[in-house]
């Protein structure tokens, strides 16, 4: 067991969250510039620190500063990425502005005993990979191009894969699938599971011509024809050729597959920073990719052995769009059985958001270390607190201390305890610069070594580090969208 430093109280004393109390979750909530992206940031460093793996889904492309760690502290270090309209602003040029940042982030991290020698220590331990479903940017992610059948004979967890990938590829299609009761879903995860019991790894191609040829004569005691008419599986596959055919499909299909095990640890041993970026992508997209990542997270996290400790942490920023209270989008299923399942495998999750009122807080409820900052709104602050009220935490004390915090200012309530905490947030090391553009990430990347599946015997990493005040995030450039190439006519 480690203890995480996150930060400090007024009278200057150490407060941190100890590993095994985050393998039963946390939460963090806080308006925009109330810190909540440094304090996560600076969670995922203490991570990465203590030799734990981390994989990291990033919507607005915040957490991709992660690779911005500057061990020399030097203004030629941090030029590259200034915002030139920030230094405009200081009335600076780029120079100027980036020898501030250098010496604002050597002022900030010596109270916590970081300098030069530690910045680069961290950077020799820890691996930065950047993925970019859908683009070339950082590592490319093929999601959707490859079936493998999972290596593992639960049949729980091959139909519950089955079931993320096929709702992820309906929905790219443009079709709201409900597995029990779809006849595009009922017959593409039975193509699927027919395959992987015969030994096969099928691909996309394959799987669209089997709609059209179905292997199987019956589903469930319906003849196939009598079940799905053979005109509704050519409109079926037509859906699902429209999608192959798309221009921008083929950046989905390139690139490394899904290896959760490539993700977490470099070949040598050490942990890994994954990053799965998706702020270029469409909302629906995001899903579908996220979606499927979950899916072969749970799939990897069923294969371990059960620990007390921490063994990884699975951090999602901004998950309000992923886990609603009412709707269910792909997302929903997998975040929801990890919190619920994920504590006997040494697996932390822990969710983020600007937005206490669009979460599901039958999810929430199973985390055991909450951590919140400044909120805009009666409205938010309301729905929080009653979504708190199972913890046993004194609500109206809560409530009151809430309304006074400032910038960078937290309560926390650890797990087991019934009563909070109130701290200010340790400086990160990464240079908080916002969200990366595709270039940058591009420009990052670049420089790192190339991350390799472990069924291959190379490595393929990246070696990146972080840390700065939150600007107002770029519009990010546009990705070729999927979920647009399915609607016409389909």
């Amino acid at each position: 067991m480690a203890d995480l430093l996150l930060g400090r109280t007024q009278d200057n004393t150490d407060v941190s969250v100890a590993t095994d109390d985050l393998v039963t979750h946390g939460f963090i909530v806080g308006m925009t510039g109330s810190g909540k992206t440094g304090l996560g940031i600076g969670l995922i460093e203490a991570c990465l620190d203590a030799g734990i793996p981390t994989l990291l889904i990033d919507p607005k492309g915040d957490l991709t500063n992660l690779a911005l760690v500057f061990a020399s502290l030097s203004g030629p270090e941090f030029e590259p990425w200034i915002d030139p309209a920030q230094a405009k602003a200081d009335g600076s040029s780029p120079a100027e502005f980036a020898a501030k940042q250098a010496a604002l982030w050597k002022e900030g991290l010596a109270p916590w005993g970081i300098a030069e020698e530690q910045l680069a220590a961290f950077k020799a331990k820890v691996d930065v990979a950047i993925y970019t479903p859908g683009s070339g940017a950082g590592i490319p992610l093929n999601v959707l191009g490859s079936l493998q059948a999972p290596q593992t004979d639960d049949q729980e967890v091959i139909a519950d894969e089955i079931d993320g990938y096929v709702t992820s590829l309906l929905s790219v299609v443009g079709i709201d699938a409900d597995p029990l009761s779809s006849r595009e879903h009922i017959l593409a995860s039975n193509i699927i599971a027919a395959a992987w019991a015969a030994g096969e790894n099928i691909d996309l191609p394959t799987l669209l011509a089997r709609v059209q040829q179905p292997p199987m004569r019956k589903l469930g005691v319906f003849e196939i024809d009598e079940f799905f008419a053979p005109k509704d599986r050519q409109a079926f596959a037509m859906r699902l050729n429209a999608v192959l055919a798309a221009p921008g499909f083929a950046s989905w299909i390139t690139g490394q597959p899904i290896d959760i095990d490539a993700m977490l640890r470099t070949p040598d041993g050490r942990p890994r920073c994954a990053i799965v970026t998706t702020a270029h992508l469409s909302d629906e997209d995001r899903q579908s990719a996220t979606s499927l990542v979950l899916s072969k997270f749970v799939t990897w996290m069923r294969r371990q052995s059960g620990t007390t400790d921490l063994r990884v942490l699975l951090y999602m920023d901004e998950v309000a769009g992923y886990l609603p209270p009412t709707a269910t989008p792909p997302t929903k299923k997998p975040i929801m059985l990890l919190m619920k399942q994920a504590r006997a495998f040494g697996v932390g999750v822990v969710l983020s958001t600007q937005n206490p009122v669009d979460v599901d807080y039958k999810a929430i409820s199973n985390a055991g270390t909450w951590m919140i900052g400044r909120l805009t709104t009666e409205r938010d602050k309301a729905r929080l607190l009653e979504g708190m009220t199972s913890t046993g935490v004194d609500i109206a004390a809560v409530s009151d201390a809430i309304s006074g915090l400032g910038k960078r200012q937290f309560l926390i309530r650890k797990a087991g305890k019934n009563d909070t905490e109130q701290f200010g947030t340790r400086w990160a090391r990464s240079y908080l610069r916002g969200p990366m553009t595709r270039d940058q990430i591009a420009a990052v990347m670049k420089a790192a070594p190339a991350v390799v599946p472990t069924s291959q015997a190379q490595t393929d990493a990246a070696t990146p580090p972080p840390i700065a005040t939150q600007p107002e995030a770029p519009v990010p450039e546009a990705a070729p969208t999927l979920g647009a190439a399915a609607a016409p006519g389909a």
